[in-house]
Formats: C-alpha cells, structure tokens, sequence
C-alpha cells in the first residue's frame, strides 16, 4: 500500500509537470488525472471489501462482457479511431480502453477455470487445449485492434497462470515457441510494426524519422543525469518529447529527477511483487493463488514494458506505466488489481475457525 501510494503520488508531481507544453492550462493533466485518481481509489476500495466468491459465480458473465467489448471496438462507428488503432469507446465524458476490462476479465476466468479443473490440468484437452483456446480468443481480438503490445502482455500473464497452476510443461514450451513465432511473423507482415523493430535496432540512424520518439527519450535520461534538471526544468516535454505524459513519462521522471528517482521507482514496483509474491504461500486455495498471481503479473510485466521501451532495451511500443502515466482506464484496471490483491491478503490473515478450539 505504501509502495503503490509513493508511485502515485510521483505519478501527480510529474503530470504536473509534464502539463507545460499545454500553454493555456498547465494543470490540466493533473487535474484530470486527480478526478480519476478518486474514482480509481473508490474502485479499490470497493473491491477490496467485495467477497470474491460471489464474483467467482459471475465470472462467466464477466468474460462474455468483455469479448463483446472487444468485438464491439474494432467495428468502424462504434469504436474510437486514434492513429489508425481502435481501442476505446466513447461514452460522451469518458473513454473505456476495453483492453483494460479485457485484462481483468482474463484473470479473473483462467483463475475459475483452472481452479475448477485443477485435477485434469496434466491431461491435453481440459488442461490444455481449452485454456489456450480462450486465452486465444482475447489475444485475437485485441490483435484486431490493433495493440501487439497489449497482445504480447496477456500472452504473457496467460502462460504464467497456467504455468503456476501445473500444466504439463511439454505442452506449454512448444506452444510458446510457436506463439513467439507467431507474433514474429505477424510483426513482419504488419509495415508499421516492422520499421518500429527496425528503427529500434538502429535508433541513431532513424533518430528524424522513426525512431525520433525514443532518440528525444534517451535524451531525456541524459540529460538528467545523476540528481536530474530539477522538478519542472526537464525541456523534453516542452514538445520535443511526444506522449511525455503518457507512454513515455519514465523519460520525464529520468529528466528532472534523475536516475536516484528512476532507480527507486523500479525498487517500489520490486518490492510490490515480492511482497506479492511472499504472501503467496498463504492462500487457502487455488482460486485466489491465481488470482493474486495473475494482477501481480499484470502490474509488474506492464511496467517492466513501459521502462524497457523508454530505456531502448524494447522496441517502441505505447503502453502505460502503472499508477504514474495519464489515462483514467488504466489507472482504474492498476487500483483495482490491488484491490484483489488486498482482498485475499485481508481474508488469508483470518484464522480459519472464528472459536479455536483445542484438539
């Protein structure tokens, strides 16, 4: 709590400071994102309370949502067309990234699906097949869009589930090889996904073109060097830097707060998952162990994402940083996933019997 209180707390210092390059309202993302900041704690709040096996029941109900969402977003007047990606509907004052409900829903039916079938998860078809099969469908979907990025994530976070939860790992590795292979090949037949990977390999040479977004980040974090150019003097933002306040804010964080901030901010999200990780050991069933598992994964894999493509070490690719970048969505999805997680640490603390009784 206290980690994820410290992150979004740095997250509103820094959107302060990214609102400069707005001219007429410099606070406006702060604003904003101070509004979603209240919805995102009552969010979590309210799940943090909520009892999960009620939500367990529903959980169908849950998935057959989201696959409508998604089927719904990729169709032209419907969904809302930014940069040649459909990835939002418009419902007047807000925009839903349905990928974000898409995410929660996939956690939510692969931890009752495996926990149901969790005698047969060694056999080919129940423990297998049809996992991947749904897995696939929201991998598909989100491809349509299109989001490789956020495609890749829930790939992820996927196999890791069924990973931990015991199946065969001789089904398992082939797949992901091939799944790799896969999304390598559809890389290279999609223009504007190749020349990312291209213009990544080479950043120097495609710095005016391509790669011009990261080249302008790389800048960012050597300009800051060790302290940083002090809270509000990073230049980056000032319309050198594009998405400074989204995709690429870690750059601003690099710029004015230099590498001690940066350093820390990659040790709170350290921290987060191994406390997450720890309390596994603890869960009652394996129901909430997945559960807990998949939203810690989801949180620690976006962000290692986010930084590794600010940083260079990925090719360019528009995600958030949990808790710090502007978007409402998202940060709704990331205080909500600790609300489950604060939900089943709240519940594994109990005693199991209200009256222990002596044996």
């Amino acid at each position: 709590m206290l980690c994820v209180a410290a992150l979004t707390f740095l997250g509103l210092v820094v959107l302060s400071s990214a609102g400069k390059s707005l001219g007429g309202n410099p606070y406006f993302y702060f604003q904003r994102q101070s509004l979603w900041l209240g919805i995102a704690f009552a969010a979590c709040l309210f799940t943090t309370f909520l009892n999960l096996e009620t939500v367990r029941k529903g959980t169908w109900y849950l998935v057959g949502i989201a696959l409508v969402l998604l089927v719904l977003v990729v169709i032209p007047g419907i969904g809302v067309s930014v940069n040649g990606a459909r990835r939002w509907l418009d419902f007047g004052m807000m925009r839903l990234q349905v990928s974000d409900v898409a995410k929660l829903a996939l956690i939510f039916g692969l931890a009752h699906y495996l926990a149901h079938n969790q005698r047969r998860l060694t056999t080919f078809w129940r423990g297998f097949i049809w996992p991947c099969a749904g897995l696939g469908v929201f991998c598909a979907l989100i491809m349509l869009e299109p989001d490789f990025g956020t495609t890749a994530l829930c790939g992820m976070v996927g196999f890791a589930m069924l990973f931990v939860a015991g199946v065969r790992m001789l089904y398992l590795i082939p797949t992901c090889l091939a799944g790799a292979g896969l999304f390598g090949v559809l890389v290279y037949f999609d223009p504007v996904r190749l020349r990312r990977v291209t213009s990544f390999l080479d950043i120097e040479a495609n710095k005016s073109d391509s790669a011009y977004q990261l080249w302008q980040g790389i800048l960012a974090f050597g300009a800051g060097g060790w302290d940083g150019v002090g809270l509000g003097n990073g230049r980056q933002q000032l319309s050198y830097l594009p998405e400074s306040h989204t995709d690429f804010v870690f750059a601003v964080i690099g710029e004015e707060l230099g590498f001690v901030t940066t350093g820390s901010l990659v040790l709170l999200f350290l921290i987060i998952f191994c406390c997450g990780v720890w309390s596994l050991r603890r869960a009652p069933d394996m129901y909430q162990f997945l559960l807990v598992s998949g939203a810690l994964w989801f949180l620690t894999f976006q962000a290692l994402i986010n930084m590794g493509v600010v940083t260079g070490l990925l090719p360019t690719k528009g995600m958030s940083l949990p808790f710090i970048s502007y978007g409402g969505s998202n940060l709704v999805l990331m205080f909500v996933l600790v609300g489950i997680i604060l939900n089943c640490f709240r519940s594994w603390s109990k005693p199991a019997l209200r009256r222990p009784r002596q044996l």
